[in-house]
């Protein structure tokens, strides 16, 4: 007989002591008669059956699962309101030997979170999800939840849920059931001894299934909340049986081989795609790539229509052809034009922390707004480069260089406002040289097929080295007129 089929037993899935509670270590934080401990075991149980526990990454959000990380003795992830499936997704396609687990509640899945799960379960995402669904917010206070049943009272529907007023309950199961690439999708209750031991069933039946790689997989589970349903502990089981599985009939709801075989983009095919050779660099070699790349963080900043977000997967793009270390971070506003847009690049030899670039090396400034929100904040020695022939005359910078390259009137000279970003881009390798000027000109190659337009692109790259060389004198300190000279 398995271990596991002892009443008696403690699963070793669990860690030996719940550290949350100063008092009580062997107990959980859960309410009396809360269905989350018994799903908590189901789920704990099967990984310890399939052998998983080491491979395990369990992704729990806001509410009453955010503290599976106290009890789970593997891998955890906690993750915003509602966002476990993307989390879980990330986790899964960079981690593809894990088992990767979404532990969430009906408001966190079913409201916020509902665009969450239905595209990652439209995608067939290799992941299982574990969803409790009491019918009503347990944490936060008793409001109205995605499954509140009609007629069903709570903090936020004193009178009653209207289908009128608030709609109807989402079936979720069922909704997700019409999807084309999920697995398997199954209903189950925490009901009674019968009920449960159908839950255990299922619970490992979808762990089994992702082990195997067959795709997404989701087990609702119906669970009894007494304390907010202002319930005894029997009374709420009884009240899941009674009136809950009603409103959410139980049962298997999919369960079947996917009809797509996924498809693999291979490394090769990625690399050849942005022309880089795709193998792992030795030591030597990166060592003589350093020769000839800067680590910075560049800032660029205008609004839309200057081509912002361009020039930093630009940049971006040309240090992953040098084997760097790279991030790129767009911002922008609804407005397709004239609306505020900056980007965030890291360019590294080393490993990338953050995407975010707070005080930047290198800021590159396509108007005056933008120069005047993020100027203060350039590292002490940074290089400033400002679309314009001169800086605003109340603006100085110690401590900077700073240069200004009219960038638009040399694009409306070459023939076309779209190459202004081009024209800084090549003022920028010259002021920093960050990167070869050869990787431009490929990157630029690449980037379209007009030949008028790559002729001009050719021409803006080698406008704004030149004006720099020849105008401003890089590495000079902001003079009198607050560019440097």
């Amino acid at each position: 007989m398995s271990e596991y089929n002892v009443s008696q037993c403690r699963t070793p899935v669990f860690f030996d002591r719940f550290e949350r509670k100063d008092e009580n270590q062997h107990q959980t934080h859960y309410c009396p008669g809360c269905g989350h401990g018994v799903a908590h075991k189901l789920i704990a149980e099967a990984l310890g059956e399939l052998g998983l526990q080491d491979r395990t990454v369990m992704v729990s959000p806001v509410g009453c699962s955010v503290f599976a990380y106290y009890y789970f003795d593997t891998g955890n992830v906690q993750a915003a309101h509602g966002r476990a499936p993307a989390v879980a997704t990330a986790v899964k396609r960079s981690n593809p030997g894990s088992i990767v687990i979404s532990y969430q509640g009906d408001g966190d899945l079913a409201a916020i979170g509902t665009a969450e799960i239905v595209h990652a379960a439209n995608r067939g995402e290799n992941i299982t999800v574990f969803f409790v669904n009491n019918s009503i917010y347990g944490m936060t206070g008793g409001q109205m939840a995605p499954t509140t049943l009609i007629g069903q009272t709570s903090t936020t529907s004193p009178w009653g849920r209207r289908p009128n007023n608030e709609g109807f309950p989402i079936k979720m199961a069922e909704m997700l059931s019409a999807l084309e690439a999920p697995v398997y999708i199954e209903r189950v209750a925490l009901s009674d001894a019968k009920h449960i031991m159908q839950a255990r069933r299922a619970v490992k039946k979808a762990l089994q299934l992702q082990k195997e790689g067959a795709g997404f997989t989701m087990v609702e589970i119906l669970s009894p909340c007494p304390t907010i349903l202002k319930m005894e502990p029997t009374v709420a089981r009884h009240w899941v049986a009674d009136t809950l599985i009603k409103q959410f009939p139980l049962g298997v709801y999919r369960d079947r081989k996917p009809e797509f075989e996924p498809v693999l983009v291979p490394q090769k095919g990625v690399a050849e795609l942005l022309g880089i050779s795709g193998k792992r660099l030795s030591d030597e070699e990166r060592h003589a790539r350093r020769q000839h790349t800067r680590a910075k963080t560049i800032k660029v900043s205008g609004f839309g229509g200057q081509g912002i977000l361009l020039l930093g997967q630009l940049i971006a793009e040309m240090g992953m052809r040098e084997h760097m270390e790279v991030s790129w971070l767009p911002s922008y506003g609804p407005e397709m034009r004239s609306g505020s847009a900056h980007c965030d690049v890291t360019l590294s030899h080393d490993r990338v922390g953050t995407p975010l670039v707070s005080t930047p090396d290198v800021l590159v400034a396509m108007n005056e707004p933008s120069l005047r929100k993020f100027a203060p904040h350039v590292r002490p020695g940074g290089v400033i480069l400002y679309n314009s022939r001169q800086l605003p005359e109340d603006l100085k910078f110690e401590g900077l260089t700073v240069a200004c390259v009219p960038a638009s009137e040399i694009a409306d000279q070459i023939g076309s406002a779209k190459v202004s970003n081009v024209v800084m881009m090549g003022a920028l390798l010259e002021a920093t040289d960050c990167l070869p000027f050869t990787t431009a000109q490929a990157v630029l190659s690449g980037l379209v097929k007009n030949r008028k337009l790559a002729e001009m692109n050719e021409k803006a790259l080698e406008a704004g080295r030149n004006y720099l060389d020849t105008e401003v004198l890089v590495g000079a300190v902001a003079g009198p007129d607050g560019c440097g000279e």
